[in-house]
């Protein structure tokens, strides 16, 4: 997620006050936050879930769509999202 410099700070916030609640969320088994080394404003968020059905229920969560409302509003570009599985 790329956000305008005014607005990491602000992101850092919502973050801090969601991270635990996402953590909590049923499924999910861990959730980072990773900041690009040679940009500042460039953010991700390193999430581990049991199985894809509850990253997204997730996803379909009040919450979810709450959190992500506050935080796009805050972006300069557009976010990109992947899944991934460890081999």
């Amino acid at each position: 997620m790329t956000f305008k410099e005014e607005n990491t700070e602000a992101f850092l916030k919502l973050f801090e006050v969601v991270k635990n609640k996402i953590a909590n969320f049923e499924g999910c088994k861990s959730v980072k936050l990773l900041r690009d080394v040679n940009n500042s404003c460039v953010f991700f968020t390193y999430s581990k879930w049991e199985n894809e059905n509850s990253l997204n229920a997730y996803r379909k969560s009040v919450f979810f769509d709450d959190t992500w409302t506050k935080t796009k509003a805050l972006f300069s570009d557009k976010p990109e999202a992947w899944s991934a599985e460890e081999q």
